[in-house]
């Protein structure tokens, strides 16, 4: 495993996550045992320290997203990963707010909150006031393009029409937005 982290960092990664979800989070064992769990991150920590530059490890605790919604445990398994070195943590699925600031109270290191999942998200003030220090977008802004998209494509193929072109950015404004 910690082979994928040196290989990474060969071809010109400077982070990596980890996530403690067995392989294809198999329906009998979603998760590794908070003991493997943690030292798969000390080996993967230990690994990345060596590579005589700064290499970011987030480490993920995927209960909420494999069935384990147990908070406690969530909380536990993020303070084992800090304490062996990982730098960003995570708990992606998180049912609400209070959850939220009780993970970031619970840990010193900066918390990666997932956006994007239907119904689990908030905003950026409300992540901020509850001591989230990084926000991942994960695949909601490719859902929101997507989500444009198919209307599209069903307009141009049941209707031979294109008048979603009137209705989208223009051009301009999008290369714009692209260039910040």
């Amino acid at each position: 495993m910690t082979e994928t982290y040196l290989q990474a960092a060969a071809v010109g990664l400077v982070g990596a996550t980890l996530e403690d979800a067995t392989p294809g989070s198999r329906k009998d064992k979603p998760l590794f045992d908070i003991g493997e769990a943690t030292e798969r991150v000390a080996a993967a920590v230990e690994a990345t320290r060596k590579l005589g530059f700064p290499f970011l490890l987030t480490v993920r605790a995927e209960g909420f997203l494999r069935g384990n919604t147990d908070l406690d445990d969530a909380i536990k398994r993020l303070q084992a990963y800090e304490r062996v070195g990982a730098e960003v943590l995570m708990a992606p699925g998180l049912p609400d707010l209070a959850s939220v600031k009780a993970v970031c109270a619970a840990i010193s290191k900066p918390f990666n909150f997932m956006a994007g999942i239907p119904g689990k998200s908030f905003s950026v003030a409300e992540l901020e006031a509850a001591g989230v220090r990084r926000i991942s977008l994960a695949g909601s802004l490719y859902r929101a393009a997507m989500s444009e998209l198919v209307p599209a494509a069903r307009e141009a193929k049941d209707k031979g029409t294109f008048g979603y072109v009137d209705t989208s950015l223009p051009s301009a404004e999008l290369a714009g937005f692209m260039r910040g």
